[in-house]
């Protein structure tokens, strides 16, 4: 296989390349990135480390790593030429709920510009299937549980999830005109090490160890899916070698190649029950003394503007067609964050002394 993997230096991204060096060799992989600012530029680099290591190990496979953004159409444009990639999967994107209400010129770019970008590259030098990250978000404020595809989306809570649903959009609008097989892949709060700082269970921990305050919104009445990033990019791996079939309709149209699943842990958590698991990780690994005052370092505080009070991901059907069934408990998945935590910032505490 040749492959595009965009945000290669993202949490998904460098996961996803890690695992089709290690499962799918030999294999040539172009990684796209911009390594913006967005969180710490070390955990970029870090993922970025990670990716060359095991490269080393797979001298029959090729890697080549690219510094770009996929809002530089002139770039997009060249690499497909040069490569003519097979499968092509899109996690570059500006993530975040909250950060979108504060900025959102740089969500117009990544996801509106840069994915438009990919869908004419794709039309443009024709790829074999086109993988695409889209978001829980986009159920917005959904109350009907568990959230399934068959749902209706359309009224997203935030900037970000409209930039998502977009991406649905013009994925279905390219497939049925130029008959381009497409399928996106709603991720449902997803965690683990060298994951993204915003995320709660990470800044959490930061401020935790700072002995700041945390604020649970909601009063603790929220619920997430939480999806450890090993079972995202199982799935991940499962869906971009299988692409929905081309078929002719009744009109002797291409009736359009597309696909939308959910990808998720299944099984909605309390905040709560998140932070109380959370809390008792970081005392097993020392991240915190065994005195520490965690209720004094709580706070219990209304939803947050773009928020939802649950997520719950239907995923029977990525079950049925593809056999994917998450693996990891949050207990399991929290330990393994907490001691990579652990391990990374004491490595670079001992590197600044």
């Amino acid at each position: 296989m040749n492959v595009l993997v965009t945000g290669s230096a993202g949490f998904i991204g460098a996961n996803l390349v890690l695992n089709l060096l290690e499962q799918d060799s030999p294999i040539d992989i172009v990684g796209l990135d911009s390594l913006n600012a967005y969180y710490d530029i070390r955990l970029k680099e870090y993922r970025l480390g990670l990716i060359d290591r095991c490269a080393a190990k797979h001298p029959e496979s090729k890697y080549t790593f690219v510094k770009g953004n996929i809002a530089d159409k002139a770039l997009v444009n060249k690499l497909f030429a040069e490569n003519r990639f097979d499968i092509v999967v899109n996690l570059a994107a500006q993530a975040g709920v909250r950060y979108s209400i504060e900025n959102p010129d740089s969500y117009i770019e990544s996801n509106i510009i840069g994915f438009y970008n990919i869908l004419e590259a794709c039309r443009q030098y024709p790829v074999k299937h086109l993988v695409y990250a889209s978001s829980s978000s986009v159920y917005g404020g959904n109350t009907k549980m568990p959230f399934s595809t068959e749902d209706n989306v359309d009224h997203p809570v935030s900037l970000y999830a409209a930039t998502k649903k977009s991406n649905e959009l013009f994925a279905h609008c390219y497939s049925k005109l130029y008959d381009i097989p497409t399928t996106g892949l709603r991720f449902f709060t997803v965690y683990g090490p060298a994951g993204r700082p915003d995320m709660a269970y990470f800044s959490f921990t930061d401020k935790l160890i700072r002995g700041e305050t945390i604020k649970i919104y909601n009063y603790g009445n929220c619920r997430r899916d939480f999806t450890y990033v090993d079972d995202i990019v199982a799935g991940i791996a499962l869906v971009m070698k299988r692409a929905p079939q081309r078929k002719t309709g009744a009109d002797g149209l291409p009736i359009a190649p597309y696909a939308i699943y959910n990808i998720g842990g299944g099984k909605p958590e309390s905040l709560l029950d998140f932070v109380q698991i959370l809390q008792e990780e970081l005392l097993r690994t020392g991240l915190l003394p065994k005195d520490y005052d965690f209720e004094a370092h709580k706070q219990l505080v209304p939803m947050q503007a773009g928020d939802v009070p649950v997520t719950y991901a239907d995923t029977s059907a990525l079950e049925r067609d593809f056999g994917f069934v998450p693996k990891k408990t949050l207990r399991e998945g929290l330990a393994s964050f907490a001691e990579w935590y652990q391990k990374f910032y004491k490595a670079a505490s001992n590197n600044c002394s």
